[in-house]
């Protein structure tokens, strides 16, 4: 079809005709690609500048139309601009285009949908499986079925290879030694020394390779222990792939040349996986032009915000390609070098929302999770939250939910004619915040309609009905009086809860990174968000917002904003000293030459060439590294590392070396100098036009009512394109932009400029400027709309807290495992929100709270924090130190805050506290029943001392703690994690009132108290009314009995009568241990959304036996009772519901270390590791059981191989699945694990185990799964095999000698159902 007639003044001069002036950036989209091109015309007053912007919006998929949506919105332009037909059925003329820019999902998608290119990875034996384990967490604690995507490779080869790195980082006397060093040392690129142990067998692997190629796989990715710095094997894999006929072949150390095997790999594969279809794509997308294609500059986004040739444009920097762009378009419109004024990036579409900052610099990550792989790679640092357009509105439980699910396109939001579900959309249609008559009409099976206002009015109708008769019940209960919401109403609270959703990335942003979001400014883009600006700010407290002119194109617009990027980057291991900085710089110099070159090759001089340098750096013993820019004259690389270590987590640690893991060089390319935020200066000099009488406007359209707050209110309505610069409009006002509506609301201002739409809050004091919250909201009624807010408020301060906790941390324990917990208690000591971390620790800590409360009484003042860990005051063991903090106003407690951390050692018989045949509780380390360590702002340090050195130390064969300084830093951190947690109290009590914060704690308990009621009443009717009853039992025979009793109100009695005494061992579990699995056990039965909160144990009365295993006595051992009787109890209730069968019922706890040492007058510290390792997951009545992976009251990571090797003297041998080692059924159980630990020095070594005697029972038919084993492999050389053999059981205590190797085989998980 022909494009229609145009004026000449609109098109491309006839004098460039053909000759490439057209530019054209385009965001190809899951759902829409968005197409800008811009072209030179004769100057006039429609186009002052002499430039035309057209923008061509379309969907991404079409093929009853075009076989491409870019090609096809080039097209489009291309007859736009020229006035000629550019016939689809013939190839492209390019002689009119300068260049292309894309962004795209493609690989994104391919990666969520798993439609990637099927691919090998080549990996050391011993590790196939490493990447079905990773870390061996689960994504979501509550979720019983465990449901996680799988490994992108087809297949996987083992090479017998094996190198590892000399020396270790732990090692006290770092004086060089070691038994790792060999005369046979190579020197790595990182300037670490190896040890080749094996070299493969170049024959078998050529075999091996030869029969995946056979199979039809044509992409291989390899990954190599230590390939980050020792490359020869693998670069010998790469020669043989490629001489067999491999296609694509991915080197991890080419790709990513960093230490952590399994982001390493993860990366390898996925560029394997992603790379071939990225090129199937480039290569369909080139093939509809003609053949000057390959002469005309063709750029790519990648991840890092940085365009790539198309000949170098790769898979695993492709994956948030699109996103990137936006990120760089309103980088470059909206922030000022002059003004300084950071900028939030608010990208809102259809189905999620993407946050991110710039300021002045663009920030980068280096290890993300996307679709369920970890990738090492520069990334732009965007967050995303489930909630656009598209996201469902959902009421379940009390609350008012908004998505992760979502309508999609197809069948979309239920206005779109396709008989889909309510989403944020049809809210903001209901309301009259969006037009249905300037929405084009393109809806129905047909295509042809308008959007539906009535069919959203109809099923608000109903939704609204439901909620009205629930609430009301719930109010009667309440004995408070009850009125019905409008539907108007409903729809305003579902627009509250999703704005309130989106903060909540942004304040993990900016908040949680120890920056002022009220100091920054808002950018508003994408399809979705000018309807959504104005109220997230509002709820921030930011108070501007910028719209640009192409808000639903930035991401295009971008596009053409972004320069040419390339970047090099190499692995080190150097301490940072003076005698290490030259030759530190002069790799950088090194890296900056072939960055140079890289960019020289594409047409840069150096001239158009900016460079950033960086090391990445870190302290000894931590592995939270810091991408450090390269200093000015007057300061140091490590002097920039403290100042951004003091910045992001509070603290530098003095005296502690500094080590450079990374060398990286960032250049980029541009043909222009980047002019940023002229949207300033314009501000400045812009004489403005206060839009009095909207009518008298010629970009006036019309009246119309826009439900807010208060009610409906009179709208004016503005075309955007019709209104001129310096132009001014109060709200409330709707604007209409070509493919996007913004919502001026009342009380906001917007000042329209030559690109953007300036929206600026009328209240311009940061002091009052607030959302009057307190005047709004009642506490004398149940409001559904608040209750769902503050859920997202109260959860919003447990995370902020963990962030704090973690960043502020230096132990592994809690800085990388992440063995912690924060929540928040009302001022009786009731859980308010726990953020999802440990769950053995979600019931106790409560009872610490309450403990406390009552030993201190009137004895508690301001400034005051109290740690605990003795089981009777509500711990759960020793290791997990409790720091709680009352939170005061006007004298009184008003609520408490409290953390809970795992300290890798408090002293004890053994190094890491975590004795396998401790009988009494002295035994395992320090104790305390209560103690202030904190007073009235005042920290005692001298009490600190006394109970974890002193104390301990009085016992006989005990020490205290063997790591003082480090279990000193981390209780502050736990102290600082509760700090941030009152400011963020006490300003949510000032945004909404004291009595309104607390009338809302004890709503949300309520709620969950009647999700859980509803539960127990649905198993009770679900059962007739039966007792439910289940019992099994410890590896020494022990009996955990337990029999549930369900009235028809919902309420229930849990009896452990019958359960075994307590035992003289450590498998005793007090009683809030108990608590915790029972508060568990419960959540993961409520099947959707609900906050955790002392309200799921309201119905519940609970009876245990005294002087029992699960109520010891004061004096009992309880180590064991934690991580491992804790999970027994997690079976027991889940098989007596008939929930699931089995898991593990285990954390196999390793710890190995050595203690500090006086050698020749010397004193050498001592050291202790401890890990938890993965099992078998039990399969339930939908699902089988996942494999490798924690179960129920555990969720921490395990040391990545390579920093494992690093840091200690030890070769992992051996990290695999154990196959067929889950039950049988109708669903199979998961498999266990094998890990199998070479020591290179003597040392202590400690397990503690169970299900090694009695197997983790299937249900309902369902097999057993297999017993764990552990394994002692003596170095004996006279020994056939080398090794003498010995079964250690659960629980033992050994010394290893060099070369003796433990081997731990956790259980499987139980079947479920018949065969």
């Amino acid at each position: 079809m022909s494009p229609p007639l145009a004026n000449t003044g609109d098109l491309l001069p006839a004098a460039l005709d053909g000759k490439h002036a057209i530019r054209v950036c385009i965001d190809r989209g899951g759902t829409f690609s968005d197409c800008v091109g811009v072209f030179p015309v004769e100057p006039s007053a429609e186009f002052p500048s002499g430039e035309r912007t057209v923008v061509v919006k379309l969907l991404s998929e079409d093929p009853e139309h075009y076989p491409d949506a870019p090609r096809e919105g080039i097209r489009r332009i291309l007859e736009i601009a020229t006035g000629k037909p550019h016939p689809r059925s013939q190839p492209l003329d390019t002689d009119n285009i300068k260049f292309i820019r894309m962004g795209t999902t493609v690989a994104t998608n391919a990666l969520l949908e798993r439609k990637g290119e099927p691919c090998a990875l080549v990996i050391t034996k011993g590790f196939h499986d490493l990447l079905k384990i990773g870390n061996q967490t689960r994504p979501r604690i509550f979720d019983l079925s465990i449901a996680k995507p799988d490994v992108l490779y087809k297949e996987v080869v083992p090479v017998d290879e094996r190198v590892t790195l000399v020396g270790y980082t732990m090692n006290p006397r770092q004086d060089g030694t070691s038994d790792k060093q060999s005369k046979a040392a190579v020197l790595g690129k990182s300037g670490e020394y190896v040890d080749v142990l094996s070299v493969p067998d170049w024959d078998a692997v050529r075999h091996d390779l030869q029969k995946v190629y056979d199979s039809g796989i044509r992409s291989v990715s390899v990954c190599l222990m230590h390939s980050y710095t020792f490359t020869a094997h693998e670069e010998a894999v790469g020669r043989i792939a490629r001489d067999i006929g491999f296609t694509h072949i991915t080197l991890s150390a080419d790709l990513v040349p960093m230490i952590k095997i399994v982001p390493r790999a993860h990366s390898a594969t996925a560029d394997a996986y992603l790379t071939p279809v990225i090129r199937r794509y480039v290569d369909g997308f080139s093939s509809g032009f003609d053949r000057g294609i390959t002469d005309m500059r063709v750029d790519f986004m990648q991840s890092d915000g940085g365009l790539a040739p198309v000949d170098h444009f790769s898979g695993l920097r492709a994956i948030l390609s699109g996103p990137a762009a936006g990120v760089v378009g309103y980088a470059v419109t909206s922030y000022s070098m002059d003004e300084r004024v950071p900028v939030i990036g608010f990208d809102m579409g259809g189905t999620s929302t993407d946050v991110s900052r710039f300021d002045g610099r663009l920030e980068h990550v280096f290890e993300t999770t996307t679709a369920g792989v970890t990738v090492q790679a520069p990334q732009l640092d965007i967050n995303t939250v489930a909630a656009g357009g598209g996201s469902r509105l959902f009421f379940r439980n009390g609350l008012m939910t908004v998505g992760p699910e979502s309508a999609g396109a197809h069948p979309g939001p239920a206005c779109y004619r396709k008989g889909g579900p309510l989403a944020v959309t049809d809210a903001n249609l209901l309301l009259g915040r969006l037009r249905a008559e300037h929405f084009p009409n393109i809806f129905g099976d047909s295509e042809d309609q308008p959007l539906d206002l009535e069919t959203t009015r109809e099923l608000f109708g109903k939704l609204t009905k439901r909620i009205n008769s629930e609430m009301q019940s719930e109010r009667v209960a309440l004995g408070q009086a009850h009125s019905d919401k409008s539907i108007e109403q409903v729809a305003l609270g579902f627009l509250q809860v999703a704005n309130e959703a989106m903060c909540r990335p942004i304040r993990a942003l900016t908040e949680a990174k120890g920056h002022d979001v009220q100091r920054h400014a808002l950018a508003c883009f994408g399809g979705a968000g000018g309807q959504h600006a104005c109220a997230v700010a509002t709820n921030l407290g930011i108070q501007r917002v910028f719209v640009h002119r192409l808000a639903s194109v930035l991401s295009a617009y971008g596009l053409g904003l972004a320069e040419v990027v390339h970047e090099e980057q190499a692995p080190s291991a150097d301490v940072y000293s003076d005698s290490t900085l030259d030759s530190l710089l002069s790799r950088l110099d090194n890296l900056e030459a072939a960055c140079k070159e890289k960019l020289g090759k594409q047409g840069f001089d150096d001239s158009q060439i900016k460079l950033e340098r960086f090391f990445n750096m870190r302290y000894d013993g931590t592995d939270t590294a810091m991408m450090v820019p390269e200093p000015t004259a007057d300061n140091t690389f490590v002097s920039q590392f403290e100042a951004m270590h003091l910045q992001e987590f509070g603290f530098v640690h003095h005296g502690r070396d500094v080590i450079v893991d990374d060398l990286r060089v960032r250049s980029m390319g541009s043909l222009a100098e980047t002019e940023y935020g002229q949207v300033y200066m314009e501000l400045q000099s812009l004489a403005k036009k206060n839009i009095t009488v909207p009518r008298d406007h010629p970009a006036f359209v019309e009246h119309v009512s826009v439900y807010f707050q208060t009610g409906y209110q009179d709208t004016a309505v503005f075309k955007l394109d019709d209104l001129a610069s310096g132009d001014v409009i109060s709200g409330p006002s709707i604007v209409l932009n070509r493919n996007s509506t913004i919502l001026i609301e009342p009380e906001w201002i917007a000042t329209v400029t030559s690109e953007q739409l300036v929206l600026d809050h009328a209240n311009t004091s940061l002091d009052t400027f607030s959302s009057k919250a307190e005047s709004r909201v009642s506490t004398k009624e149940l409001d559904p709309i608040q209750l769902s807010v503050f859920a997202h408020r109260f959860m919003s301060i447990a995370e902020q807290m963990g962030r704090t906790l973690e960043k502020t941390s230096v132990s592994t324990n809690i800085k990388e495992r992440l063995d912690f917990s924060c929540a928040l208690f009302d001022r009786l000591g009731n859980l308010v929100a726990n953020a999802p971390h440990i769950p053995v620790h979600l019931g106790s800590m409560s009872h610490a709270v309450k403990y406390q409360l009552e030993r201190f009484s009137d004895d508690l003042y301001e400034g005051d924090v109290i740690m605990a860990n003795h089981p009777q005051a509500g711990g759960s063991h020793l290791p997990d130190i409790t720091v709680i903090t009352p939170v005061f106003k006007d004298g009184d407690i008003i609520f408490f805050v409290a953390s809970r951390g795992h300290h890798a050692d408090i002293g004890g018989i053994l190094p890491g506290s975590m004795p396998p045949t401790s009988r009494e509780l002295y035994q395992e380390g320090a104790s305390t029943m209560g103690v202030k360590i904190v007073k009235k702002g005042k920290l005692q340090e001298d009490e600190i001392k006394r109970v974890l050195l002193e104390e301990p130390a009085r016992y006989p064969e005990c020490t205290g703690t063997r790591n003082y300084r480090d279990v000193l830093s981390d209780l502050k951190a736990q102290v600082a994690a509760n700090h941030r947690g009152i400011g963020l109290v006490h300003h949510l009590c000032a945004e909404y009132g004291l009595a309104v914060v607390q009338a809302y704690m004890s709503h949300i308990q309520r709620t969950a108290e009647a999700a859980v009621r509803s539960l127990l009443k649905e198993t009770r009717k679900g059962n007739g009314g039966i007792q439910l009853k289940g019992q099994d039992f410890m590896d020494d025979g022990s009996r955990i009995n337990l029999s549930v009793e369900i009235d028809e109100d919902g309420s229930a009695l849990f009896d452990f009568s019958g359960t075994s005494s307590e035992v003289y061992s450590n498998t005793n579990a007090p009683p809030s241990v108990t608590y915790s699995a029972i508060i568990y056990c419960l959540r993961c039965m409520v099947q959707n959304e609900l906050p955790l909160n002392q309200g799921c144990l309201a119905p519940v009365r609970v009876v245990i036996p005294e002087d029992s295993l699960l109520f010891p006595s004061a004096t009992a051992a309880v180590v064991g009772g934690n991580v491992l009787t804790s999970q027994r109890l997690c079976d027991v209730i889940l098989s007596a519901f008939g929930a699931a069968a089995a898991s593990q019922g285990c954390m196999n706890n390793l710890t190995f270390g050595v203690p500090a040492i006086e050698e020749n007058g010397k004193h050498y510290e001592g050291w202790g590791y401890y890990e938890t390792i993965a099992g078998g997951h039990g399969a339930g009545p939908a699902w089988d059981g996942q494999s490798g992976v924690h179960t129920h009251m555990t969720n921490t990571r395990i040391t990545d191989p390579e920093i494992f090797e690093r840091r200690y003297p030890v070769i992992l041998h051996q990290f695999s699945l154990r196959k067929d080692t889950g039950g049988k059924g109708a669903h199979k159980g998961g498999d266990g694990c094998i890990r199998e630990i070479e020591f290179l020095e003597s040392m202590s070594v400690s397990l503690l185990t169970e299900r090694r005697v009695f197997s983790p029972p299937g249900l309902e038919g369902g097999h057993n799964g297999a017993r764990g084993t552990n394994l002692w492999k003596r170095y004996m050389p006279s020994k056939k095999e080398g090794f003498h053999v010995l079964n250690l059981g659960g629980k033992n205590t050994v010394v290893v000698r060099p070369k003796d190797r433990i081997v731990i085989m956790s259980p499987g998980g139980g079947g479920y159902g018949h065969a």
